[in-house]
């Protein structure tokens, strides 16, 4: 019971990666409230999660709207407890239209910085001024392997995610004099909705993949590219946000961690 009555905030818990953040932080024993902008979403994550339903609540809202966000987190901190663990897991991958593409186009710009970058900012602020009325708290943010280097495609969300990882070292800077973690974790290749829509791109605008299904895709590109030739898992990053999390890790702070099977090593 790693982290027992201690209650944490996962955004972009609907579904992939919140998801699964959310599950191994319930199992080590935390009260996690689910915030996700997909209602159906966030019943159907609260019917996977039913075994710990005493330990979780659900929120609609929007990250990248700061006065939604702030009345949210208030109502989370006076019916649920003061908030002690955010995880930023709320992303995009691009603007509807992606998988016809061949790069990114102005207004996956807009949707990557909008949610990916300026979400992960007001959630923090917003956060943060809480904790730091306490000093004492812990930020996981979460970016991706694709923003530790460029590559063709999809610009857009590279660059979100490199920010964020600036984002995090900095905010890491700010918040030490408060006794406040952040860190960042750079996940691989996990089989999400978002990497759905990526195979889908792919299956569409490659010809040698058209043939392929999306999961075929993913596989594919796993034992090609994959130096541990297996795939990541949501709970793969949960026990990485668990460690950054846990008091294991009260030293550690600016920090970027893989999580990528050895796909991209820095």
């Amino acid at each position: 019971m790693q982290f027992k009555n201690r209650l944490a905030v996962v955004t972009g818990a609907g579904s992939g990666l919140g998801r699964g953040i959310s599950e191994i932080l319930l199992e080590r024993g935390a009260r996690v409230a689910l915030i996700d902008l997909d209602s159906s979403a966030l019943t159907s994550t609260s019917e996977v999660l039913d075994p710990y339903s005493e330990n979780i609540r659900s929120y609609q809202s929007d990250v990248t709207d700061i006065d939604r966000f702030e009345l949210t987190i208030n109502k989370i901190e006076s019916e649920f407890g003061p908030v002690e663990i955010l995880v930023n897991g709320a992303g995009v991958i691009a603007a509807q239209g992606f998988e016809d593409t061949y790069s990114s186009r102005l207004e996956d710009w807009d949707a990557t910085y909008s949610v990916n970058l300026k979400g992960t900012v007001i959630a923090c602020h917003t956060v943060s001024e809480k904790m730091k009325s306490r000093s004492k708290g812990k930020i996981v943010n979460i970016a991706s392997h694709a923003g530790r280097r460029g590559s063709s495609g999809n610009s857009a969300y590279g660059a979100s995610k490199a920010a964020v990882i600036h984002l995090t070292q900095s905010l890491a800077a700010e918040l030490a004099p408060n006794n406040i973690n952040v860190n960042v974790i750079c996940p691989g290749s996990i089989w999400t909705p978002m990497w759905e829509l990526i195979a889908e791109r792919n299956r569409r605008t490659n010809p040698e993949m058209s043939h392929l299904t999306g999961r075929e895709i993913f596989d594919k590109f796993i034992q090609e590219r994959c130096p541990l030739k297996r795939e990541q898992t949501a709970e793969d990053i949960g026990k990485g946000v668990a460690f950054f999390a846990s008091d294991d890790a009260c030293n550690i702070t600016g920090q970027s961690l893989n999580i990528n099977g050895g796909t991209r090593m820095d």
